[in-house]
């Protein structure tokens, strides 16, 4: 009753039309844009009472959000390590600490007879225990003096001396890079100030790093010395084309620097050769409107696997280093299998591919170093064990036969894996510890596919508990989606997910198109003047759980978060009465206005993925699902919206936007909240109990939204 009575905080009013091709559209809340919003006290007012009406509505639950982060945290083995990795004559991995928020970096020497060379890598090693171990740099240390820490790039020099490692204490990806001595944790040298976290040496006295312009595009890739003032670091080379931003790869033999110019459709390659100790890109691969090449190193070859409109799920050439233009044409394109990616070693040859929505791993053996390839073998595929799971690729040695994956599925714990190369044997190194009686056996997951309104069969990944679970309409679900970019939301493990499942909750996952689950062909069409396949995908997903009983309209809950928080502003525009609650995260909701400010972070390059609204046909298309502007007068489930005041992706008033429209329009009582983190960004909060409380506190309002809130004794 005291809920009911309190009232929400309504945005202001002020009239706000912009014209295009003589349609006006009408933005009353554009005054919530602000640039620097922490010196506008009108915007920040309004924040604040939405979280403070957010933390009123939901004291109620503050019970069952705390017994679910106790849950969630009595999962977690909190003193803890990685599996090791081999790099030169040390093991490097992480370890967590009891009731520290963050990682330590570690190393042990692999011998400490200093005489004794390291033996060729083997799946079977193991770490010496008796070896010392030193702590190399401690984030918890680093984090005391700041409100929110994230540390990306950790790059250890080639001769293990040096570490140079990038650092974000806002949240808005704006990097300040720091080199120290490994051995003492000396600083050398100033830090490099305002970067991203692209990062690698190029040798043992050299860096190579991006920055970023004024619309956090990445522009330009400079190469700095140590000792050396950053003001005068040299300039490789300035994309100045805004479609098109920089990005950085290190060979897997470490013996090239690769420097990408990618748009959405197109990738250019250059290269620095790290042994010659050039100072200047060479081109690898020129620029060709509609192709998309990336590239590794073995040898006497450059591998580049290469994308186009006739082969769009990929195809593997290889050419010599003296002459890039004469290729030969290893694997060719396949219409049903995408090449996501390679993986050289010095004797093998590791890719990638996607197979009926799942990923696989294919071997094939490569001739000595300096022999002609011509061809390539059969390959020999990498076996899984669950019907659906995720595999991606960890730190290997080049010149070892060990591939290292990180493996896990909907019930699977994340584990690591060293596969030998030669053999085909499959060791496991490290599989997360998952406390409280977790047992993977209790639980069942499933691949079942949905017609889409066009017929095509989308598949969704499902997994609930047994016994816990009939299908006969009263299971409450929870269905994520994504669907955009051709990211592939594999199927893999989330403890906290156990609160759920435990709870009697399935959980499912839609892989909708725009995604890349189904090969490139599938992003295709869920993009640009197809992207409302994007969002009738979902809803035959939904639609197909509730028709085979997995849940009912009364039980669905929805979620998604960036682009994915698109999917779900725009399906909650078109079926809200097909869902009893929605989380959106950092939700991308405001598509036509964003996209017509060139100024907004991103804006540019993303003209390829959402069309150019200043294009007619295209304005009309992206109005036409654009979630702010198709908010109407209409009951809208119980609705959660998250931001993050420092997002340079998402930028804080699109979701505040949303909210203060839907709070205008909608015909209903349902809940309607909205959290805004003050002090943190896309990723939202960086501790890993933080994240935990965020999980609780999105579990709490789903349980309560459902009316699943047990009473307080």
């Amino acid at each position: 009753m005291m809920e009911e009575a309190v009232t929400a905080p309504v945005a202001r009013k002020v009239r706000h039309e912009v014209e295009m091709f003589g349609d006006v559209r009408v933005d009353n809340y554009y005054w919530l844009r602000d640039d620097s919003p922490l010196s506008n006290p009108d915007v920040i007012s309004h924040l604040q009472q939405e979280n403070a009406y957010t933390d009123f509505v939901m004291q109620g639950t503050k019970h069952l959000e705390d017994e679910i982060y106790a849950e969630m945290k009595a999962r977690l083995k909190e003193d803890d390590s990685s599996a090791p990795v081999r790099r030169g004559s040390y093991y490097y991995y992480l370890t967590t600490i009891q009731d520290q928020q963050y990682v330590q970096h570690c190393r042990r020497p692999i011998s400490i007879t200093t005489t004794t060379a390291p033996s060729p890598p083997s799946v079977y090693d193991t770490m010496p225990a008796d070896a010392p171990e030193q702590v190399i740099l401690d984030e918890n240390i680093k984090a005391k003096q700041h409100a929110y820490y994230r540390l990306d790039a950790f790059k250890v020099s080639p001769n293990n001396e040096l570490i140079a490692y990038a650092e974000d204490t806002k949240g808005n990806e704006m990097y300040t890079v720091y080199v120290i001595n490994a051995d003492t944790g000396a600083y050398i040298g100033e830090p490099i100030l305002d970067v991203t976290s692209d990062l690698e040496w190029a040798g043992d006295n050299t860096l190579v790093y991006l920055t970023m312009d004024d619309t956090l595009r990445t522009n330009k890739v400079f190469l700095h010395k140590l000792g050396s003032n950053q003001s005068g670091d040299l300039c490789l080379y300035h994309e100045k084309d805004d479609r098109f931003s920089l990005n950085l790869k290190v060979s897997e033999s470490k013996r090239f620097l690769f420097i990408g110019s990618r748009s959405k459709t197109t990738q250019s390659v250059f290269y620095l050769d790290i042994m010659k100790e050039d100072e200047q890109l060479q081109v690898l691969t020129p620029r060709i409107n509609g192709i998309d090449t990336t590239v590794s190193h073995r040898g006497n070859h450059f591998f580049m696997k290469r994308r186009s409109d006739v082969s769009y799920n990929s195809e593997l050439l290889v050419c010599t280093l003296d002459d890039t233009s004469d290729t030969t044409l290893l694997l060719p394109h396949s219409e049903s299998v995408k090449m996501q990616n390679i993986q050289l070693f010095t004797d093998h040859l590791v890719v990638y591919v996607r197979k009926n929505g799942l990923p696989n791993v294919i071997v094939y053996n490569l001739p000595a170093e300096g022999q002609p390839i011509t061809s390539l073998q059969e390959g020999r595929d990498v076996e899984f064990f669950d019907p659906i799971y995720s595999v991606e690729p960890s730190q290997s040695q080049f010149s070892s036969s060990v591939l290292r994956l990180k493996y896990s599925s909907l019930k699977t714990p994340p584990s690591v894996y060293d596969y030998d190369l030669n053999t085909g044997i499959s060791v496991l190194k490290k599989t997360e510890t998952v406390l409280g009686g977790f047992d993977a056996s209790n639980y069942v997951t499933e691949r079942k596919w949905a017609s889409a309104s066009d017929g095509t069969q989308v598949p969704i990944s499902i997994v609930y508990r047994k016994n816990f679970v009939k299908l006969d309409g009263s299971n409450p679900l929870l269905l994520y989606g994504y669907g955009s970019y051709e990211v592939c939301k594999d199927p893999s493990f989330s403890a906290s997910r156990l609160s759920l499942l435990d709870r009697g909750f399935i959980f499912a996952l839609a892989h909708v198109r725009g995604g890349g689950e189904m090969g490139r062909q599938w992003y295709e069409n869920g993009k640009l003047l197809k992207k409302r396949n994007t969002f009738s995908d979902f809803i035959a997903c939904a639609e197909y759980l509730i028709e085979n009983k997995y849940s009912s309209k009364e039980k669905l809950c929805i979620h998604g978060r960036s682009a994915g928080g698109l999917l779900i502003g725009a399906v909650l525009n078109m079926r809200p009465d097909l869902f009893k609650a929605a989380v959106a995260g950092v939700p991308f909701v405001d598509v036509v206005t964003t996209m017509l400010d060139p100024t907004i972070p991103l804006t540019t390059s993303e003209w390829e993925e959402w069309g150019d609204p200043r294009k007619e046909e295209f304005y009309f298309y992206m109005k036409s699902y654009s979630p702010v502007d198709n908010v109407r007068a209409q009951k809208y489930p119980n609705i959660l919206v998250t931001t993050g005041l420092n997002d340079p992706r998402v930028l804080y008033f699109e979701p505040a936007k949303l909210v203060a429209k839907m709070r205008e329009m909608k015909t209903n009582d349902s809940l309607l909240l909205f959290k805004c983190e003050l002090g943190s960004g896309h990723f939202s909060m960086s501790g890993r109990f933080e994240k935990l409380r965020e999980d609780a506190f999105t579990f709490a309002f789903i349980l309560k939204a459902l009316d699943m809130v047990p009473s307080v004794i």
